[in-house]
């Protein structure tokens, strides 16, 4: 399991660099809503804000990334 010191992606990262490093998180965020690929808002707009704007906790949003990322999906 990942511990927060090993984070890939945090929540003050902008989502469109998480987007274009990471294209294969694409999936899970269309799946809960976050359709950032695209959108303007995700050029100027870290993980953390753009949980905000979609009522996401962004803690369980950066974690989830970060297994996918690493391939620590369990």
């Amino acid at each position: 399991m990942l511990d927060w010191d090993e984070m890939i992606v945090t929540g003050d990262d902008l989502m469109a660099e998480v987007v274009n490093l990471y294209p294969e998180v694409m999936d899970f965020l269309s799946e809960i809503g976050m359709h950032c690929v695209g959108c303007a808002a995700s050029e100027m707009e870290t993980v953390r804000q753009a949980c905000r704007v979609h009522g996401l906790d962004p803690n369980k949003v950066v974690l989830q990334l970060n297994r996918i990322i690493t391939g620590d999906e369990d």
